[in-house]
Formats: C-alpha cells, sequence, structure tokens
C-alpha cells in the first residue's frame, strides 16, 4: 500500500471542502477502496473519512419513500424493521452482501459510488427508480450508472442519501460467485408506480435494465412470462466462472425466481 494522509470530516461540508482543498478520495466503508489500494491499484494522497458524519446515517420513511442515509451500513438496512416493512427485497438484498465484516463495515453510499459490476446495490436503485441525493444535486436512477466503475458523479460530489419509491411488489435473487458472494448474475424485479422494471447485475460492465422481461412481465408478472424470454448474449461478459451465453440464460431464470419470491 502507498502512503496516504487521512482527514476526518464532521459534515458534508467540511467532507467537500476538505476534498476540494486536497484532491482526494472520500473514504466510506472502504471494503473496496482499502482493497484496490492494497493491491496497489489505487494511489489517493488523501483520504477524507466520512464516518463521523452524523447526517448521512439512518433510514426513514417520507410518504412513499424509503430514505436511506449514505452512510448507513448494510447490516443496519438488513436488520432494520423500518426497511423490512417497507421493502423487503431491500433488506434481504443488503443481508446477501458479501460476509459479515463486509455488511457491518460496507455503506450504501460507498457501495453506489464504487459501482462495482455485480455488486447488489445498483441493481436496487435501477429496479426501484431511487433518485440519488448528493450535496449538489439529485440524480435518478436511470441517469446515475454509466459504465464500468463509472457514475454520473462529478469530482467531490459527495451521495448523501437514496430515496427508494415503496413497490407494490419487489424481489432480488443472485446466482452468487461462492468465492467473492458477488452476483455472477442478480435480478431485481419490482411492480413500481411507473410499471415494472428489472435490473440486471453481474452480467455486463454495469448494471442495465432489461427491456425485454419488463416487457413480458407487464403483460403477465408470472415466472412463466419470465422463463419465455429469450436474451441475447451480445454485450455480456464472458470469463472463467460464465460465457455469455451461459450469463444471459441465467438472467430470465433469476428473473422468474424473483417473480416468484415478489409474490
Amino acid at each position: 500500500m502507498y502512503s496516504f494522509e487521512l482527514k476526518k470530516a464532521d459534515s458534508v461540508a467540511n467532507a467537500a471542502a476538505l476534498l476540494a482543498q486536497t484532491g482526494g478520495r472520500p473514504l466510506a466503508g472502504g471494503q473496496s477502496l482499502i482493497a484496490s489500494m492494497k493491491m496497489r491499484l489505487a494511489q489517493p494522497g488523501t483520504l477524507v473519512d466520512l464516518s463521523g458524519i452524523a447526517e448521512l446515517k439512518g433510514i426513514r420513511k417520507e410518504g412513499g419513500h424509503l430514505v436511506i442515509g449514505a452512510m448507513t451500513r448494510h447490516a443496519d438496512v438488513a436488520s432494520s424493521a423500518e426497511v423490512k416493512a417497507a421493502i423487503p427485497a431491500l433488506a434481504a438484498l443488503a443481508e446477501g452482501i458479501g460476509d459479515r465484516q463486509v455488511r457491518n463495515m460496507g455503506t450504501l453510499g460507498g457501495a453506489l459510488a464504487n459501482n462495482d459490476p455485480a455488486a447488489c446495490y445498483p441493481a436496487a436503485v435501477l429496479g426501484l427508480n431511487a433518485i440519488v441525493h448528493t450535496n449538489k444535486r439529485k440524480i435518478a436512477a436511470d441517469d446515475f450508472f454509466r459504465g464500468l466503475y463509472e457514475t454520473a458523479l462529478a469530482d467531490g460530489e459527495l451521495i448523501t442519501s437514496v430515496s427508494f419509491p415503496i413497490p407494490a411488489k419487489a424481489a432480488y435473487v443472485k446466482f452468487v460467485q461462492p468465492a467473492s458472494r458477488f452476483a455472477l448474475v442478480g435480478v431485481f424485479v419490482a411492480q413500481t408506480a411507473g410499471g415494472v422494471r428489472v435490473a440486471v447485475t453481474g452480467a455486463a460492465s454495469c448494471v442495465f435494465r432489461c427491456k425485454p422481461l419488463e416487457e413480458a412481465l407487464a403483460k403477465s408478472f408470472t415466472a412463466d412470462a419470465a422463463k419465455a424470454v429469450k436474451v441475447s448474449a451480445a454485450g455480456l461478459n464472458s470469463d472463467l466462472h460464465g460465457s455469455a451465453e451461459y450469463r444471459a440464460h441465467l438472467i430470465p431464470v433469476m428473473a422468474a425466481r424473483a417473480v416468484s419470491a415478489a409474490g
């Protein structure tokens, strides 16, 4: 690991100022960034620690939305009675992230800012048509995820919270890569006020919506309808864990299981 300077922020404004002054990187739970630094894949000269900022933590219901602070840990989302009551699929998703250490250290905002192509939270954000709030603006889910480890966030811009619309039905099912517990293919299915949304993670360089599945499930929200969809392998990942064709096959299978789980 390269040497770096650690600065602790006590407010969002203070964190933004420190990032602007130093050109450093924000440190949320550190479950991805610290590992990258250990492998010398990242070399930030300064880290701005966000863990002491109380305004970035917490879960609350606002009308038809569930608002979760960016520094809320995965374990807190998984165990929250409010999340389980409003969006049980989100609590179940958080419970399935990584191992116990990752869930007790990793944060919602950190996971979204990192945008790992096989991460679970991006599927929930895109599948539920959530709004990502930053210290500068609001970003719609469809506009937030740009590509491999790429988001709409500008330099120094911090996620402060995410507002999840409460769906009529939703579920997330993933085919787990056993060594990492990331999704080889993960599918989040939701019946929302704007219609059926299906978000897929792990299958491509970035989370994406699967329009053929959305169209089929809008007509018939059943497992059989999902299974009948043929997904193209074009643009999907192919590696030692599975070919693009294998991932294409898994997408409707996981979608069908998610529809069944949604009830």
